[in-house]
């Protein structure tokens, strides 16, 4: 709950469409780019984008942009400009680089040598200031802040091992990932085609599905491919008729075309270097229905809230939990400490901005006018609330106030994440080292800080067998069956923010 009261963020969430088969096609790929990206609004709220092709050999690209939610960036006969698409990319933004306006909303488009491409882009680059400079260098101007821009621009660029009258994107992005080394998962649309690209550290997510006809949806196997998607998280492919196809792996360059799937390579990490996906797509950013290597994230959350009852036990009555996102880790709790599971608050989701001025009665209020309290569930009983972390720690302190007003005994917090202790450069949106609650010194005492009976946070150690049991599980499970999916995958989790290893040199 704390991520969302202090404005830590995911930066923005992707998504793409290419209809299969004859053009123009009968499916609505304007339509399936809306929906994809009204699924992963959760990974950004601040503006919305999409630009579909015709995919002809001078194609016309059309752009739909807008600021705030997709349900109000566009509007229905603004998707009309849309309908003659057959493939198309869609972006949903929150902004750790480059300021909340119009100009910064993504896909970008670019005129280069060889036509124009569309870019969309999750992730922040490691090294921008530097890149920025070479880019310039070059003589080229950039007209926004962020870091997609950037990304667009270099792409736009000739590499050296390309020939003048002949396009080479695959050199182009390869070039693109020897520039800089994380963090980006990209769609890259040109003519025809989407190229889908994770940089080599795998750091953010990205995946494939294929849309089947609604009455195959249920079934197995191929059978008819209608088209194929590719977002930053498969949650979106539910509510399109779409069925999970892969991950695209770490430093891989798939093409996406109306004949189907194909890598065209795979870029290496240097030797040695783990692969480093944010394992706080688990804890907190991720949609609870999302797949990532081979594990859905709901039950990556309940062995999380296990493994925190095996840790930091207590002599409670009942467990509860207020934020949605931490319900999985609460169930977990209760399950493995054998307490019952119950609703302590129920949540008024329309307070949001009022005209009424808050004077300092409303303000002393504070919490109430939030949440009510389920008295019935807990009064004269030692609570345990899990939550997915305390960032500043100005959030919880006045739940747990209410809760012992409304009659809880006790209220012990269990923190189903490590403490936040160090920034991440890597696309997610964490305040300034100075800023979070684990480096003040109110932490050598948080429990009396934020007036609870006990506050025990996961182990970094339990937070990564947690997130890694299950890979490895999957792992077993394609040997025994034959399958090479994962089985010569490596694993390995970006763990900066809550270790300060970061997982390649940064670059200011």
């Amino acid at each position: 709950m704390e991520f969302e009261e202090s404005g830590i963020g995911e930066e923005c969430g992707a998504f793409g469409c290419v209809a299969a088969g004859e053009w123009p096609t009968q499916l609505e790929v304007a339509q399936i780019l809306t929906l994809g990206l009204v699924a992963l609004q959760h990974r950004g709220q601040e503006s919305a984008g999409i630009v579909t092709s015709n995919g002809a050999n001078q194609p016309t690209y059309t752009t739909l942009k807008g600021m705030g939610l997709v349900n109000t960036a566009f509007k229905a006969e603004d998707l009309l400009k849309l309908r003659h698409g057959n493939l198309g990319i869609g972006h949903t933004r929150y902004s750790t680089t480059g300021d909340s306006e119009l100009q910064n909303c993504q896909p970008f488009v670019v005129d280069t040598l060889h036509g124009k491409i569309a870019v969309a882009h999750n992730g922040e680059l490691v090294n921008a200031g530097a890149l920025r400079k070479k880019v310039m260098r070059h003589g080229v101007g950039l007209s926004t802040s962020s870091d997609s821009e950037l990304i667009t621009q270099l792409l736009a660029l000739t590499p050296p091992m390309e020939e003048d009258d002949a396009p080479n994107w695959v050199a182009r992005i390869k070039n693109l990932m020897t520039e800089t080394p994380t963090s980006y998962s990209l769609l890259v649309m040109h003519k025809d085609v989407i190229y889908a690209v994770r940089d080599p550290y795998g750091n953010r997510p990205l995946c494939l599905g294929r849309l089947v006809p609604i009455s195959k949806l249920q079934g197995s196997g191929d059978g008819d491919t209608e088209g194929w998607v590719v977002s930053s998280e498969s949650c979106s492919f539910q509510s399109i008729g779409a069925r999970y196809h892969r991950e695209i792996q770490p430093g891989e360059i798939v093409q996406i075309s109306k004949s189907g799937v194909k890598t065209l390579s795979v870029v290496p990490r240097p030797e040695g270097d783990p692969p480093a996906f944010c394992i706080f797509e688990y804890v907190y950013f991720a949609r609870p229905d999302s797949i990532f290597e081979g594990q859905m994230v709901y039950t990556v959350r309940q062995r999380c809230g296990r493994q925190l009852a095996i840790e930091a036990p207590t002599d409670a009555d009942v467990v509860s939990t207020v934020p949605e996102s931490a319900t999985p880790a609460a169930l977990g709790y209760a399950q493995e400490s054998g307490l019952p599971y119950v609703e302590v608050l129920c949540k008024n989701r329309y307070v949001g901005r009022t005209f009424i001025q808050p004077n300092t009665r409303l303000r002393q209020l504070g919490v109430a006018k939030k949440f009510g309290a389920l008295s019935d569930n807990f009064a004269g009983k030692r609570v345990v609330l899990v939550d997915d972390s305390i960032v500043r720690g100005n959030t919880i302190s006045p739940i747990i106030k209410l809760l012992k007003e409304a009659g809880a005994t006790e209220v012990h917090i269990r923190v189903a994440s490590p403490p936040i202790r160090f920034p991440c450069y890597m696309g997610i949106n964490i305040p300034t080292k100075e800023e979070l609650i684990a480096n003040k010194p109110e932490f050598e005492d948080i429990a009396g800080y934020i007036g609870a009976a006990s506050v025990r946070y996961l182990s970094v150690e339990g937070l990564v067998s947690a997130v890694q049991n299950g890979i490895a599980a999957s792992q077993e499970k394609d040997e025994r069956i034959g399958s090479t999916a994962s089985s010569n995958r490596r694993i390995g989790h970006c763990t900066a923010c809550l270790t300060g290893k970061y997982p390649v040199e940064l670059e200011w």
